[in-house]
């Protein structure tokens, strides 16, 4: 899940909740929303292999 903050970056949370916390877990954060996105493919890819 990608959201842009108000500084206008953009930052990956996880796509489940932990579930000790009950928040998404910070995966970066980014200048552009195509960096984010093309991390978060980045991360699905590696979550299989």
């Amino acid at each position: 899940m990608i959201r842009k903050l108000k500084s206008g970056d953009y930052r990956l949370y996880s796509r489940k909740k932990d579930e000790k916390t009950g928040k998404r877990r910070n995966l970066g954060t980014f200048d552009t929303k195509e960096a984010a996105q093309r991390h978060e493919r980045d991360v699905q890819y590696f979550k299989r292999h």
